[in-house]
């Protein structure tokens, strides 16, 4: 079968072997691209047509590999972007005109569900539960905590893009930028501890490619490695400092880190700053409740992997 999620940086296909019941995937091809689908949704309200171009055809490129390796099942789930746009029946016309397959344009709730259900199936099995699972995208934040399933869940419209656009126009960004976007980011995740109870965390588990990049410089590898960052448990302290060497980089220095994609050198400190707020945030609403969160974990397994999942419960 074939998951394919659509959010507003990039595009990515999973097919996988699912068996019946299993709560895990078998990879076949992972792969994705950046594609901006998201670019300047949050100021115009519309997808732009150079980036709904470039979706598509990413779509069609997609399709190619779903036909090669022979997927039985298809469900491509689109979120944050789309959500917003005006004219996403223009998406939704042509990735089903490239693909074969209508997307599903997904509430923020079914994001963070979705995200929960991969998240399950990999790294969080081993740490305590409940866990706290974030999925930091480029235009929504889903923050979901449960034990096996979501007991509480909120989506953020705030995300790396829509933080970059609103806020970090320089290079360095300024520290008046940088206080700019703090501040939004702090207003979200207020709204995020009125409705899930942080304080309960006992395992913070991190997805998606900001978290995923900011735990590589954590890491200091000489080239993304999905293998180490899968399952990574970090020190809060460690996960803080990377955050923060990565929002203070000028876009040459980014350019020259062997583990960051091209496609998030221009985004990449305003989502580190979201996640610098939200560990930060999370650390202090354990410590209220009498304890520490001394390490932040990283998963690879995320979104598609609880997509594929679901086409294997549909049958």
């Amino acid at each position: 079968m074939a998951a394919i999620d659509c959010g507003t940086n990039t595009i990515r296909l999973l097919v996988a072997d699912v068996e019946p019941g299993e709560r895990a995937v078998r990879d076949v091809v992972r792969t994705g691209t950046v594609t901006r689908l998201g670019q300047g949704v949050d100021r115009t309200g519309e997808l732009a047509p150079d980036a709904l171009a470039r979706t598509i055809d990413a779509a069609r490129e997609f399709a190619g590999l779903v036909t090669e390796h022979g997927a039985e099942r298809v469900r491509f789930v689109a979120t944050s972007a789309t959500r917003d746009a005006r004219n996403r029946e223009d998406f939704v016309a042509g990735v089903r005109d490239a693909l074969g397959v209508t997307p599903e344009v997904v509430t923020g709730q079914e994001e963070a569900a979705l995200s929960f259900a991969g998240v399950a199936s990999g790294v969080a099995t081993g740490h305590p539960g409940p866990y706290l699972v974030v999925d930091l995208g480029g235009g929504s934040t889903e923050l979901v905590l449960g034990q096996r399933a979501p007991e509480a869940a909120i989506s953020l419209d705030v995300g790396s893009v829509r933080l970059h656009e609103r806020h970090l126009h320089s290079d360095p960004p300024t520290q008046a930028e940088i206080e700019a976007a703090t501040a939004d980011a702090r207003s979200a995740i207020d709204r995020a501890a009125a409705a899930v109870p942080l304080g309960r965390t006992a395992t913070l588990v991190g997805v998606a490619g900001t978290i995923t990049t900011v735990t590589a410089r954590a890491l200091d590898l000489p080239a993304y490695d999905r293998d180490r960052i899968d399952g990574a448990a970090l020190a809060t302290a460690d996960v803080l400092a990377a955050c923060d060497a990565l929002l203070r980089a000028t876009q040459a220095e980014r350019a020259a880190m062997p583990f960051l994609h091209p496609g998030r050198i221009d985004v990449i400190g305003a989502g580190a700053l979201l996640w610098r707020e939200i560990v930060t945030r999370v650390a202090a609403e354990v410590a209220g409740e009498g304890r520490s969160l001394d390490l932040v974990v990283t998963s690879e397994r995320d979104i598609l992997d609880g997509i594929a999942l679901g086409l294997a419960a549909r049958h």
